[in-house]
């Protein structure tokens, strides 16, 4: 089993999906960096040598891509600066609301939690 940058890639995944389990990296960055790598998007990340990872770990770690530790930090630090600043989107943040303009009269149950029972 792989383990870059700091995630230990899923068994028997093909590698465009594996590297998808790295927060910061979708299918798209996936597939540029295999494309680097010349590693084929269907090899199973369980025939990945050491090579090969030690390629992909450098390739994560130049400037162009910021993953986990540093790409959650700078995701809170942008949420922390709309709210400090009171834009729409921090105010709907500080609330616990969506802020993408979904409707909240009969959904967003999820950043809202569970349903209060109203006081008679």
């Amino acid at each position: 089993m792989a383990r870059i940058a700091g995630v230990d890639l899923p068994k028997n995944k093909h590698m465009v999906i594996a590297l998808t389990y790295i927060h910061g990296i979708g299918k798209t960055s996936a597939k540029k960096i295999l494309d680097e790598v010349k590693i084929d998007y269907t090899m199973s990340s369980d025939n990945l040598d050491d090579n090969q990872v030690a390629e992909i770990r450098k390739i994560l770690e130049s400037a162009s891509h910021s993953v986990e530790g540093d790409r959650r930090r700078n995701v809170a630090m942008d949420i922390k600066r709309m709210m400090d600043l009171g834009s729409y989107r921090g105010i709907r943040h500080r609330k616990g609301l969506p802020c993408r303009g979904q409707r909240t009269s009969t959904n967003a149950r999820t950043r809202r939690g569970p349903r209060r029972a109203a006081n008679k």
